[in-house]
């Protein structure tokens, strides 16, 4: 059915803490200059994209996924698995924590819980993220969230371009002001505010956080999980392993020149995070650019890629 690229328009997404990053480093038409995030490949009912070619042109990957579901190798499941955001966090996000799925499953009746990952693509001089906690038990825990002590209990880490972080359900986080990442995560929208500096939203009220909740379902103690950062080259395509884990794999793909030709066995994720270049399908050329996400579905032929660009790519494996 599709023997190239499917192109997905980005869905966009104001939050307090957004700002206008996304507009100046991909040049993405932005609602406003409160702008959090950009979800890119989603087929979550919160944001599903629009598909911008091909014979599926002007439908949601939402629909895909339910009709067509060669395109993705007839993977089994009812919901698309995955969602790619990119963030540009202003200010600081929330100190928050997922759930697994089978919490997800039974206190939310949603098909997922939420683990993540992130890949920074710019920050700040001195910018940093809360990765984790200090609390040693569930009860030391307990004691410093109701307590207010944040500063004794997040664990902060600094960040640059190109640090990348592993977050599986249980991990309490926070996104750094002046930090901008693609996320790779599972297709969920629940969230535990576990403390959110008191802010207020648009109503004038305190963000509702979620402590009993997030007290359930933290892992204790806290473990960073370990990353080895494989890379080789073929060709003018150097290929970075970020993670292989149970819900996904990532990659980095930094194309300087022609790429060997590839075929997989299983539908591909793709974020243009950096330059620009070419899709090559046979005789058919599909530009991408900067800002540029789609997916090369299992019915694509043989594809090279040709330019200078970087991609943050990811696929399921579930």
């Amino acid at each position: 059915m599709y023997n190239e690229p499917i192109f997905l328009k980005p869905v966009f997404k104001e939050r307090i803490w957004g700002g206008t990053q996304l507009h100046e480093l991909f040049n993405y038409d932005i609602p406003s200059d409160q702008t959090g995030e950009c979800w890119g490949i989603s087929a979550h009912a919160n944001g599903p994209n629009e598909i911008m070619n091909g014979p599926l042109a002007g439908k949601t990957l939402t629909e895909a996924w339910e009709e067509n579901r060669e395109l993705f190798g007839d993977q089994a499941g009812e919901e698309f698995p995955l969602l790619v955001k990119i963030l540009d966090a202003k200010k600081d996000l929330s100190v928050q924590v997922h759930p697994d799925d089978t919490y997800a499953q039974e206190k939310e009746n949603e098909a997922y819980g939420k683990t993540e990952c992130w890949y920074v693509i710019d920050c700040e001089e001195g910018a940093e993220i809360v990765f984790g906690h200090h609390a040693t038990t569930r009860e030391e825990l307990q004691a410093m969230v109701e307590n207010g002590e944040w500063d004794k209990l997040l664990r902060k880490v600094k960040v640059h371009p190109g640090d990348f972080f592993y977050v599986p359900s249980g991990t309490i986080h926070a996104i750094g002001a002046g930090v901008q990442i693609l996320e790779t995560q599972q297709s969920s929208d629940i969230t535990y505010r576990v403390y959110d500096y008191d802010r207020v939203g648009a109503d004038g009220n305190k963000r509702e956080l979620h402590l009993n909740e997030s007290l359930e379902v933290t892992t204790v103690p806290h473990e960073d999980p370990q990353l080895d950062r494989e890379s080789s080259k073929d060709k003018g395509l150097k290929e970075e392993s970020l993670v292989k884990a149970d819900y996904f794999g990532v990659v980095l793909w930094e194309l300087d020149g022609r790429s060997p030709e590839f075929r997989f066995e299983k539908y591909i994720l793709v974020s243009v995070i950096e330059g620009k270049g070419m899709v090559k399908v046979g005789n058919q050329r599909h530009a991408i650019k900067k800002g540029s996400h789609f997916i090369l579905p299992t019915t694509m032929e043989p594809f090279e890629l040709e330019g200078k660009a970087k991609m943050v790519v990811s696929w399921s494996n579930i």
